[in-house]
């Protein structure tokens, strides 16, 4: 297993958890040792939960090795029976627990505790995270879904939601109007709300709603194997997409497509005359392949965006996630190596960077906006408002998602631009409190103007410090002149690394060693052309 700082997926039981914490009625016993209970944190701190995950831990120590660990489980077993009183139990070890080969479900199973109880077989040194729920809701549909009679009227499970997940909550509340608008009841959604009784009749439902491939596309598979329940294959994340998940649930239904649009403002605001700044824009996109996939169609289709590169971590997402990038003609990355993500995004310096919170650091070290489209993200992606990822109003959330980081990059700018103006230097105060002008004082003023002076003369009449390098020059090395930079701190921060970038392989190709104004235009011009 790959330990670093940072990793997008954290071990296979953590993803059990988020099965296990999105349900009620529901307790998950896991054998570890006293390191491993760290993982119920990331749902009280980041997901800013009121209650503790459901997960009893054995929390054995270096002690205990020499003895019998399996007592150790067997009493947490049944602890947890006696004080929670759960329906069902799902069982499993953590990465460091399954070195020391004990069989949790054996033991549980044996213990005759008179309820469910569920195995988990995660392989922690081969798989993570996602695979963690994807499998563990699968186990949990196998031994708990029983088959039963249709409802009257046409009803859709909606599987896949879990805990700490990107704007899971929302999304059930946004496809689940999506379904009524046309007639469908919602019969069971599940994990995220679930209780195992619910788990139970899935089976009386129509079909099945798939809203995260990642963690519920086996259990989809299954249902329809054994259930006949067909399940969307289309994920309403975007305008398009929503209109085509409409279309395919009316041909599993042989409904009308219904739908009130009232809600939807994106693409009124991406056709305004104040969006025109974001044509062209080029974007890079990085998080799990679900996300990814709807972000690309939604930057290209319906936001003028260019996509300069895209990928994602899951790498049971790779397929299709190659696929996609094949279609968009860029090649796709699949890594879970921040690092190698932060060298694809250096290399190609796009505007905006949509991805997860990783990204969101990567672009702070590289001035490159960036908006949070997946997990994993940190608490400020959990916001108390409503802001789906799903549906008409998911769009509209999008759109501001996406836009808010380009339009504080022009203010910046503007900012800067503006900085030796009376109104906007340090000292100037807020314009809106009236009569607080405060004009900066002689010496100041004197230093930026002096500046501005020598930026516009004739090379030959600048002073000699405009033209000296900024930094000692060694052999061989490319140094920018003072005057050069500037002229280059003029540039939008945002697509000023590109530029920098640029006007350095030009001059390497010219033999040029001190890049001057004159360099940094003729680079500027050969680049246009």
């Amino acid at each position: 297993m790959k330990l670093t700082l940072w990793t997008y997926e954290g071990p296979p039981h953590v993803g059990a958890m988020r099965v296990a914490t999105g349900m009620k009625g529901l307790h998950y016993v896991l054998h570890a040792p006293q390191g491993d209970t760290y993982a119920d944190l990331l749902f009280t701190m980041i997901e800013r939960r009121d209650h503790r995950p459901p997960v009893t831990y054995t929390t054995f120590q270096a002690r205990d090795l020499g003895g019998d660990t399996a007592t150790l489980f067997k009493t947490a077993c049944q602890d947890a029976v006696d004080r929670f009183a759960p329906e069902a139990l799902i069982v499993g070890a953590s990465c460091t627990a399954e070195l020391i080969q004990d069989d949790p479900a054996g033991l549980a199973e044996s213990m005759g505790l008179g309820l469910p109880v569920i195995p988990l077989d995660l392989p922690s040194y081969q798989r993570k995270e996602g695979f963690g729920t994807d499998e563990t809701f699968l186990q949990i549909v196998r031994h708990l879904a029983k088959p039963c009679a249709r409802t009257e009227q046409i009803t859709a499970n909606l599987i896949g939601p879990t805990a700490l997940g990107f704007r899971h909550r929302d999304d059930i509340t946004e496809v689940t109007r999506l379904l009524a608008d046309m007639g469908i009841a919602v019969n069971v959604v599940g994990p995220m709300g679930s209780r195992p009784s619910d788990i139970a009749r899935l089976g009386a439902a129509h079909f099945n709603v798939l809203m995260y491939p990642e963690h519920a596309e086996s259990a989809a598979r299954w249902l329809e194997t054994n259930f006949k329940q067909p399940y969307t294959k289309c994920v309403p994340i975007g305008v398009g997409a929503t209109k085509d998940f409409l279309a395919e649930v009316a041909q599993i239904t042989g409904l009308p497509v219904v739908s009130d649009t009232s809600r939807l403002r994106l693409p009124w605001w991406t056709r305004s005359v104040d969006s025109t700044y974001l044509t062209g824009k080029r974007v890079f996109l990085f998080g799990d392949g679900t996300h990814v996939a709807a972000a690309a169609r939604i930057a290209r289709d319906e936001m003028g965006f260019e996509v300069a590169g895209l990928g994602c971590f899951n790498r049971e997402m790779a397929r299709p996630i190659r696929a996609l990038a094949k279609d968009f003609g860029v090649e796709a990355l699949i890594s879970d190596d921040y690092l190698e993500v932060e060298a694809a995004i250096a290399a190609l310096q796009p505007e905006l960077i949509l991805g997860t919170q990783m990204e969101r650091h990567i672009g702070k070290r590289l001035g490159i906006p960036c908006a949070v489209i997946s997990a994993p993200v940190h608490v400020q992606d959990f916001p108390a408002r409503y802001s789906p990822q799903m549906g008409w109003e998911g769009a509209n959330v999008i759109f501001d998602t996406w836009v808010h980081p380009l339009v504080m990059g022009l203010e910046e700018h503007l900012l800067h631009m503006f900085r030796d103006d009376f109104e906007f230097h340090d000292e100037a105060g807020a314009s809106h409190h009236g009569g607080t002008h405060k004009p900066r004082d002689a010496g100041a003023e004197a230093a930026p103007a002096a500046a501005a002076s020598a930026g516009s003369m004739p090379a030959e009449a600048a002073p000699v410090a405009a033209v000296t390098p900024a930094q000692p020059q060694t052999a061989g090395e490319i140094v920018w002149l003072s005057d050069a930079e500037n002229e280059l701190k003029k540039i939008p921060f945002f697509v000023r690394g590109k530029a920098r970038r640029n006007t350095e392989k030009y001059a390497e190709t010219k033999g040029v060693t001190a890049i001057s104004v004159e360099t940094l235009y003729e680079a500027k011009a050969h680049y246009a052309r």
